[in-house]
């Protein structure tokens, strides 16, 4: 499935000026009115002469002559023409007006055009390949002029083999020849190109970047868990509202899941919302990791309920898990999920008839919400996944795999709310790369 975002452009408005021709054409016309006006003249003269009745007829229609208007164009738009009105007896008539003039055309310097520098963050994932192109907006925002994402399933069959698959490969080479073509027809000012847990575990995962680079013209970093966290991090600064005490972020991806707790009572609150992590973990499951384990597409009660299993224990081995004990109770305390098993459960629960990111970005769901989408899922069988337009049939045999991910998660830090994120590491790259450039400087600071 492929799902291009919309970019942002404007069309050009062009004005166009009057011609010599159509210059000469006006004065005709105004000459014309000149002579009817005469002709109307003699006729009222002879009016005159006619009893009283027919005067009252004449200074009605006299009235309605002077009211009318004729209009025409020049190059500065429409001007007005008026016609003559009669004169009275004895009264020579009023001279014809001049034909209107063309102005001259201005040909001065015009205003620079204030070029916005373009910055571009590529994230390829074991399920995902995803670009974002952007130019900086007000104070920490910005504006996205183009994007390109398409599931490529990377790491599929990589927990098995350790190796990333041939078919595999060519469709992420595909999806990045395409975001190549995207960079090169723009004039970049920074772009950071990011691969994640299937390059990063994979033993041909170098291997397969040479060839990235040889046919897609791209060199991409492989990150380590850690930077993918914080990245996580902050691409989802603005949805942390100024009261929060508490946050656990969580990203469930393809072949790992990043969870950061962040901790917001502890002194002034930094406009990096990263610098705020007091801990982190990176599990080594994801969703593709996880289907292929226990089965995406048949998935009874006791299959779901092992793959919750697996990942808390997992988390049961995280030494930092414990270091929000002190917020977990306060209702400014939340989860924030940025990963496709959120933003899913959010279109199911909204019973969207076509994903729309406006309504799924930054939408709070409550506990009850949360536990009637995971049953919901649990409850429909493969093809009923399938049909659902939130899930498609690409997602369909992992979306429970991430809910499963996302149960383990709740056991750990119950809360009363999830918010949603249609957000990410692209965003979080895009932010950092702004930040750092000082694209947002003000009063000569920089952001």
């Amino acid at each position: 499935m492929e799902d291009h975002d919309t970019g942002a452009g404007a069309s050009a408005v062009g004005v166009s000026g009057a011609s010599p021709t159509e210059s000469a054409r006006f004065s005709r016309h105004a000459g014309a009115h000149a002579r009817h006006a005469d002709q109307r003249h003699a006729d009222q003269r002879h009016a005159d002469n006619q009893g009283e009745n027919q005067k009252g007829k004449t200074r009605k229609r006299r009235k309605r002559r002077r009211g009318r208007k004729v209009f025409a164009r020049d190059e500065n738009g429409i001007i007005p023409l008026s016609v003559p009105a009669a004169a009275p007896a004895g009264r020579a008539p009023d001279p014809a007006p001049p034909s209107p003039q063309p102005r001259p055309v201005q040909n001065g310097p015009r205003r620079p055009h204030l070029e916005l520098p373009v910055f571009a963050a590529l994230d390829l994932g074991t399920n995902n390949c995803r670009l974002l192109v952007a130019v900086p907006g007000r104070h920490g925002q910005f504006r996205v002029i183009d994007a390109f994402s398409r599931i490529v399933r990377l790491g599929e069959g990589l927990s098995a083999s350790g190796r990333l698959g041939q078919a595999a490969m060519d469709r992420a080479v595909e999806a990045l020849k395409v975001c190549g073509e995207k960079l090169r027809n723009r004039k970049i000012r920074k772009a950071r190109l990011i691969a994640t847990e299937a390059c990063r575990s994979a033993e041909n995962g170098v291997e397969f970047l040479e060839r990235v680079e040889r046919e897609a013209g791209l060199k991409l970093e492989i990150i380590d868990r850690q930077t993918e966290a914080r990245l996580a991090v902050s691409g989802c600064g603005s949805l942390v509202e100024r009261d929060t005490r508490g946050v656990v972020l969580f990203d469930i991806g393809g072949g790992s899941s990043e969870i950061a707790l962040i901790d917001l009572t502890r002194g002034q609150r930094s406009p990096r919302l990263a610098n705020h992590i007091v801990s982190w973990t990176s599990l080594p499951v994801g969703v593709v990791s996880l289907a292929e384990r226990f089965g995406g597409r048949t998935v009874t009660r006791e299959t779901f309920a092992a793959m919750v299993e697996d990942v808390a224990v997992r988390l049961k081995a995280f030494d930092g898990r414990d270091r929000l004990a002190h917020v977990l109770a306060s209702p400014q305390f939340h989860l924030l999920g940025t990963s496709g098993t959120v933003t899913t459960l959010a279109g199911v629960h909204l019973d969207l008839e076509r994903y729309d990111r406006r309504r799924v970005d930054g939408l709070w769901m409550d506990r009850q919400s949360v536990d009637r989408m995971v049953e919901k899922l649990i409850g429909w069988d493969f093809q009923q996944r399938v049909a659902n337009p939130c899930i498609g049939a690409d997602r369909a045999d992992l979306v429970l795999a991430g809910c499963a991910i996302l149960e383990a998660i709740r056991g750990v830090w119950p809360s009363e709310r999830l918010r949603v994120a249609d957000r990410g590491l692209r965003e979080g790259i895009l932010s950092e790369l702004m930040a750092d450039d000082g694209a947002w400087r003000h009063d000569g600071r920089r952001a």
